[in-house]
Parts: C-alpha cells; sequence; structure tokens
C-alpha cells in the first residue's frame, strides 16, 4: 500500500514514518520539506499544495493538525480548514482510506468526574482499576478546548465522506504520545500510548477492510489505569496493545 503520512516530520509522524515502511511504501508531506527522508513541503490548510502529492497514493494517515491542547479558536479554524482540503483532495484521487488522529481530548471533560479525576491525579486509594466504568466511544462527546472542538469537526467531517462519497474514514482518539516514550506526569499512567502500540493501531487501522466505512477508535495501550474502551478496535480493526505505562513506576521498560 503506498501511504502518505500528512504532518510526517512531527512526534507522531516520526514514529509512523519508521514503523510503517516494514509494511507499506510511505510518502510524507509536512510544513518543513525533510530531504533527508523524502517528506515534501505541503500546506494542507492551502488546497493548491496538495494537488500532486496524492499521485498513486492508497491510504492517507492525516496528523497535519497543531499537537497542543491550548491552541487558540484562530489556530483550530485553520486546521479545520486542513482537514476539509485533505478529505476533499483524497476523494478527488480515488483514495478509499483515510485514517485521522483525533485526540481524547474529544471526550476531556469526562475526567473532570469520578472516578476520572482522581485517577488523572494518582488518588487511586479506594479504586479498584478492573471496575473502571470505561469511556466508550459511544458516549456522547465533550471536548476540553478549542483543540478538542477541532477534531471533533474532523470525526464528524470523516463521517460525512465516509457516508456521502463512500470513502472508508477511520478515526483515532490518539493517547499520550511522548518522545521518550514513557510516562512523564501522573495522568500518562492512564493514558500512555506508546510508539510500538501507536505503529500497531495505525498499521490496524491502514490494513482494516475497505468494508469499515467509518469508525471512532480510541488509542492506548493496555495500561493498568487506562479508563478508555478499547474493546471496539480490538474486535473491528485487530487491535490489541502490547504495553502497559505501570511498568515505570518501578523503573522497568515498556513491553513483553
Amino acid at each position: 500500500m503506498r501511504v502518505l503520512v500528512a504532518g510526517a516530520g512531527g512526534l507522531i509522524g516520526s514514529v509512523l514514518w519508521e514503523g510503517l515502511r516494514g509494511e507499506h511504501s510511505v510518502a510524507g508531506v509536512d510544513l518543513h520539506r525533510d530531504r533527508a527522508r523524502g517528506i515534501r513541503r505541503a500546506d494542507v490548510r492551502r488546497a493548491r499544495s496538495l494537488r500532486r502529492v496524492f499521485d498513486g497514493i492508497d491510504a492517507v494517515v492525516d496528523l497535519a493538525t497543531g499537537s497542543s491542547v491550548d491552541l487558540a479558536w484562530d489556530r483550530v479554524e485553520e486546521d479545520v480548514r486542513g482537514r476539509v482540503n485533505l478529505l476533499e483532495a483524497a476523494r478527488l484521487h480515488g483514495v478509499r482510506r483515510y485514517v485521522f488522529a483525533s485526540s481524547n481530548h474529544v471526550t476531556g471533560m469526562y475526567e473532570r468526574d469520578p472516578p476520572y479525576a482522581a485517577i488523572v491525579a494518582g488518588a487511586y486509594e479506594g479504586l479498584d482499576p478492573a471496575s473502571i466504568p470505561l469511556i466508550g466511544t459511544d458516549r456522547p462527546i465533550r471536548p476540553d478546548s478549542p483543540y478538542g472542538v477541532g477534531k471533533a469537526f474532523a470525526e464528524a467531517a470523516a463521517r460525512y465522506y465516509a457516508e456521502e462519497h463512500g470513502m472508508s474514514c477511520i478515526c483515532l482518539r490518539i493517547g499520550t504520545v511522548r518522545a521518550e516514550d514513557r510516562p512523564q506526569s501522573v495522568r500518562h499512567y492512564a493514558t500512555l500510548l506508546t510508539h510500538r502500540d501507536l505503529v500497531g493501531l495505525v498499521g490496524c487501522a491502514l490494513a482494516a477492510p475497505l468494508e469499515l466505512r467509518f469508525g471512532v477508535y480510541y488509542g492506548v495501550s493496555a495500561n493498568t489505569w487506562r479508563f478508555w474502551d478499547i474493546a471496539n478496535a480490538a474486535q473491528e480493526l485487530g487491535f490489541e496493545p502490547q504495553d502497559d505505562a505501570e511498568r515505570f513506576r518501578s523503573g522497568g521498560e515498556a513491553g513483553g
């Protein structure tokens, strides 16, 4: 499969660039050209910038949004324009599979409620991780920021393109991905998505049958204190995370 990674120069793009190349032919675009890796310059906010990058592409992985939850509304509006431009370019070039890097911040307000507020604060006393009511993708969206609202819009736009234009659109609500590939705060013990599990999740999304017209899935490792439900990702995509952030509490390595 010829896969275009939009936003290939960022952290997640760099992880996927290396991780997907064993299974797919990977091309990349970003705001900044990287000649060493063959990443071309393109600004997804400008439709004309995308005219030639889709030639021969079978699938697109869309990471080309601002990566900070603190984005202001004007930047979110720009990102929204980029989502529409990418979806439209993919449609015009006959690309059947669109994978969007959505965010857990689409439902971030749940973390203000018990028991999730206690978990993200590391206040585990009296809580049983096996009894946590998991937040599924069937729950109402509750964005916690303009950033989360923008991601929610993109999920809706992807659904429109799936149902109106017959594309297969998969939205992945990514958890916490760190350059260090380990937790850096108490919250991360619940929300970490390791590099290995990230590559596995996106690989599963790319390999899913095209008959899967639309789906939304949480992307998180098999963390002991995970509170997002990934059962549909296992059933529909075959995603089985391998890592547990809990191993880092004693200085161990994730994996195995």
